[in-house]
């Protein structure tokens, strides 16, 4: 290749870079203008102000409510997630132990099963509400729990399933 050739190529090569710089330096300009001082809105957004004390904020539904609610073909299906670590059976125990009238049993407490000690040690009885905390987070809960659930978000998700447990055991 003679040098004339070579000459070109790089001509055309930088002279498309230049191309490029000065169609970037105009779209700034275009679409950033205005300079770095105060600038003035063009339209503000009126926003209804934030209730000034939590009495007043729209908390939603209770837990309560949202039990009484509870749709038990939607907590079967989100017991689906449960199902790879406990069985409903009585004495059916897999990783986790029985769910087996799990509302109102003793916590820590299945026969044929060895709890962590973290849970072991916990003591009382599975209440619909203590059900509801310990779905929200087990790690949470019960800090030191083998159990490596991440737990239900929705409060909605820990109603249908605590639901759907009660009503197996009735």
């Amino acid at each position: 290749m003679d040098t004339m050739t070579t000459t070109k190529i790089v001509g055309a090569v930088c002279g498309s870079f230049l191309i490029l710089l000065l169609l970037k330096w105009g779209g700034e300009i275009i679409f950033h203008g205005g300079g770095h001082g105060d600038m003035e809105a063009a339209y503000s957004i009126e926003v209804d102000e934030a209730p000034e004390t939590e009495a007043e904020a729209d908390t939603g539904p209770t837990f309560a409510d949202l039990l009484a609610q509870a749709d038990l073909g939607k907590g079967e299906r989100a017991f689906g997630k449960c199902k790879a670590c406990h069985k409903l059976g009585e004495g059916e125990n897999l990783t986790g132990p029985s769910l087996f009238e799990i509302v109102g049993r003793d916590r820590g407490v299945t026969e044929g099963f060895t709890y962590s000690g973290a849970m072991a040690s916990l003591g009382g009885t599975w209440t619909p509400e203590e059900l509801d905390a310990f779905l929200t987070r087990p790690r949470d809960y019960v800090t030191g729990t083998t159990m490596t659930f991440p737990g239900f978000k929705k409060p909605e998700d820990r109603a249908n399933v605590i639901a759907y447990l009660s009503s197996l055991s009735e």
